[in-house]
This record gives structure tokens, C-alpha cells and sequence, in this order.
């Protein structure tokens, strides 16, 4: 079986074209005017050289959109990281927004609602494509919910088969196009920067400095936390939003 090309090679392929055709269209069709050699191929060169100056605009307005969207801090970020990213962004949209992941998230990372809908989402900070048991997982949560819609956000996209079997049971795929362009719509200054939420937020794999234990995602009366998960053994917490470790020894 023939390997399928890239899509950064289908590109190339296609600006290659792009320019050939260019190139040879203009040529033919001002020696076709004026019959004249020297003319066709000045006006060819021309018209090549603005078909790059606009790749070129093209392609500073994509790499200024990456940057304003803050995707390469995402890019960085841990799973609960992202989810809470994500919780910021939704909020600022006017969605009442549950963290699931503290207490067992029965498939879901996070609990959408607004306008009388209830919304299922899995959350996935991948450095891969997604597979299907994103999909399985959010569609098998919203009995547990009681969701009208399942969603998956990744910063990457889908595997194929993901995508069939997304289509199947209508949950809807975010690709990281799609997460780009929904931050881009927002209003910088209604939600915090992604490199922001890296700095205030502590990783999920965060180690206990009194015993060197596991520390797990707790909730109080003031929000979530970071508690040993030895405890009552070792007492000791940690703010999530604060580098500053608040202890409590017992």
C-alpha cells in the first residue's frame, strides 16, 4: 500500500504547483498580447514575486496568531493545567464551569452549563493525535451527567477512527485549530494567558516536600487544593494558584 503523503508535503507539493502554473499562465498569456519574449517573461517574474510577497503575509499572520494565542505555552502544560485553562476560558463565555477531576470524574474532566444545556468535556493536553478512548469515555459520562452534549478539546486533532466514531455518537471534536480560534475570538484580558495559568498553576504530578508522597487534587470550603495523599498521616497542603507552599503540619 502506497504511503499517504503529509500534510506538509501535500503543501509544498501544492505552492510548487501554484507557482508553475503562475509562472506559465502569465508568461503565454503576455507573449499571447504582445508577442513579445522579453515582456512575457518580465510579467511572469512579476507575478511570481507577488505570489510570495503574499505567502509570506500569509504565513507572518499565521505565526502572529500562534503567538497571540499562547498555543505553545498550552503546548506545555499538563492535563490538569489544561483543564484548568479551559475552566477560564469557558467561564469568560458565560458557562457555569465544574472541575470534575478532584473528586472522580466519571469520564467527564470538566461539567459545562448555560442556556439550559449541560455539557460533558474531556480535556486532552496530548503531544500525539487522539484516539477513540477519548470519545468512549465522554459519550459513556453523560448518562453519569446527565449531559445534552459531549465534547473532546485537544490541542492536537483526532485519529481517524476517532473522528468515525465522534461522528457516530455526536460528540463534538475540538482540534487545536479550533481551541486557536476560539482564544483568538476572546478578549485577551477576560481570561488569564496561558503562560500564566503554567506559572500560577501547580502541576498534577506535584510531590509532597514533608514526606515526598503523591500529592492529590482535594476540595474545601475555599476550593481545591493540593493534599498529601497520606493524610491524616502527613497533613501538609499546598495552594494550587500559589507557588508559596502553605503548610500545615499535624
Amino acid at each position: 500500500m502506497a504511503r499517504r503523503k503529509s500534510k506538509a508535503k501535500q503543501q509544498e507539493e501544492l505552492i510548487q504547483s501554484l507557482f508553475g502554473f503562475v509562472a506559465v499562465s502569465s508568461f503565454f498569456g503576455t507573449f499571447y498580447f504582445t508577442k513579445s519574449m522579453i515582456a512575457s517573461i518580465i510579467i511572469a517574474l512579476i507575478a511570481v514575486v507577488i505570489i510570495i510577497f503574499i505567502l509570506v503575509v500569509k504565513h507572518k499572520q499565521k505565526v502572529d496568531s500562534l503567538k497571540r494565542s499562547g498555543i505553545s505555552d498550552i503546548d506545555k502544560m499538563d492535563g490538569h493545567q489544561f483543564e484548568h485553562y479551559l475552566s477560564h476560558l469557558f467561564k469568560s463565555q458565560g458557562y457555569s464551569v465544574q472541575v470534575t477531576s478532584a473528586s472522580g470524574d466519571y469520564g467527564a474532566d470538566l461539567v459545562l452549563k448555560k442556556d439550559n444545556r449541560k455539557i460533558v468535556v474531556q480535556a486532552k493536553r496530548y503531544s500525539k493525535n487522539i484516539g477513540i478512548e477519548a470519545i468512549q469515555q465522554v459519550h459513556s459520562s453523560m448518562n453519569y451527567y446527565q449531559a445534552t452534549e459531549a465534547w473532546v478539546i485537544s490541542n492536537r486533532f483526532y485519529t481517524k477512527a476517532a473522528m468515525n466514531l465522534a461522528k457516530a455518537n455526536q460528540v463534538r471534536l475540538f482540534t487545536r485549530q479550533e481551541l486557536i480560534d476560539m482564544i483568538l475570538k476572546m478578549n485577551p484580558d477576560a481570561i488569564p494567558k496561558p503562560a500564566e495559568i503554567l506559572e500560577q498553576v501547580q502541576r498534577g504530578d506535584k510531590r509532597c516536600n514533608k514526606c515526598g508522597h503523591n500529592m492529590v487534587i482535594r476540595k474545601g470550603p475555599k476550593g481545591e487544593f493540593y493534599g498529601c495523599s497520606t493524610f491524616p498521616k502527613c497533613r501538609n497542603i499546598v495552594s494550587i494558584y500559589n507557588k508559596r507552599e502553605l503548610i500545615q503540619n499535624g
